[in-house]
């Protein structure tokens, strides 16, 4: 059975790129169909009621973070032991394993954890991301486990950690019961920090491109505003760089991680937001999808394959490179609508 995302594990919908024509999932930004998602992955839902108080475990119960036993076989996934079950703890505890030598977390990066999870009451595995392989983790997510992200800040890439977490800085008051979690239930994680870096685009800032629109970044959490020069929409797909990363180069098949704006082109005037990672219920977590592979627009696989990480790119896609004569009804685009994006491309894997 693959095992869930800790996102997943988490609160709230993830987010769903709005890119394509096909398919029947649900932006957060503005309702319309997704190729890149072709079905909704929503958070499976609490089972008692978030009114219930914090749970408490008695000072006897509580369990030592020495009780935590791990394997860890060549190519295969790392394995938890519970010494005895129920563990309980009442504190979010970490036992550092080996301390890495990289770069420091900070709490605006994005983070490229691997990591078991197991429930503390059963033992039974909850999620296994050695095997199957997450997006990064936005650590201002504010539906992350508030106890992870506390395991994960200001450590080192390539610490190897134990964590316990108790129930109101994982799942809460509520549980989980698709995921047979209760209110009193304490995560225990294995987990491995294998990378870091800034949720934005990073490099070299590039003079904008004469006629083409220009574009105000207001920050993760809100969209950008592009305002369109005065005249026609362009017949031909057109890209720019904003900033010049210094990262991987994207490769055709690769899957991308990336921040966006989209809007719809208005002669004169800021173009109307259909859908991006800034919108209010995003909290600036970005999307990442397939790239290069058909599962987005075109004019998206056209323009992004061959650039780097840390490139800011703006992206103007006539119809036929977009979602074609049909438009996107859910999305308000006519399938006369000229496109534009931009774009920071923070991760490629």
């Amino acid at each position: 059975m693959r095992r869930i995302p800790i996102r997943l594990l988490a609160a709230g919908t993830l987010p769903v790129l709005l890119l394509a024509g096909c398919g029947s999932s649900t932006s957060n930004g503005s309702g319309s169909s997704s190729k890149a998602a072709k079905s909704s992955a929503k958070a499976p839902s609490a089972s008692s009621s978030k009114s219930l108080p914090p749970y408490t475990v008695a000072a006897k119960d509580v369990s030592s973070i020495s009780d935590v036993t791990v394997k860890t076989p060549k190519g295969k996934s790392p394995a938890i032991s519970l010494k005895k079950k129920p563990f309980q703890v009442n504190k979010t505890t970490i036992d550092v394993k080996s301390a890495g030598s990289g770069e420091a977390v900070k709490d605006s990066d994005l983070a490229d954890v691997s990591y078991v999870a197991v429930n503390g009451r059963t033992g039974k595995t909850l999620a296994d991301t050695f095997a199957n392989a997450a997006g990064p983790m936005y650590l201002k997510d504010p539906t992350q486990f508030p106890g992870l992200v506390k395991a994960i800040k200001g450590k080192k890439v390539g610490t190897t950690e134990t964590v316990a977490i108790p129930p109101k800085e994982a799942f809460g008051s509520a549980g989980n019961s698709q995921l047979g979690v209760t209110r009193k239930d304490s995560i225990v994680f294995y987990l491995k920090i294998n990378d870091a870096r800034p949720n934005i685009a990073t490099g070299a800032t590039v003079a904008p491109k004469a006629g083409m629109p220009t574009v105000k970044w207001n920050g993760v959490t809100k969209p950008a505003t592009i305002t369109m020069p005065n005249t026609a929409a362009p017949k031909k797909l057109q890209s720019a760089n904003l900033i010049n990363g210094s990262g991987p180069t994207v490769k055709k098949g690769q899957t991308l991680t990336a921040l966006y704006t989209g809007v719809i082109w208005t002669k004169g005037k800021a173009g109307k937001v259909f859908d991006s990672t800034g919108n209010t219920g995003r909290y600036g977590v970005p999307a990442s999808f397939p790239i290069g592979a058909g599962k987005v627009i075109p004019g998206w696989d056209k323009a992004l394959v061959g650039k780097k990480v840390g490139d800011r790119v703006e992206i103007v896609i006539p119809p036929a490179d977009g979602y074609g004569k049909t438009g996107n009804p859910q999305g308000g685009i006519k399938g006369t609508d000229t496109l534009v994006f931009v774009v920071d491309i923070v991760g490629v894997k």
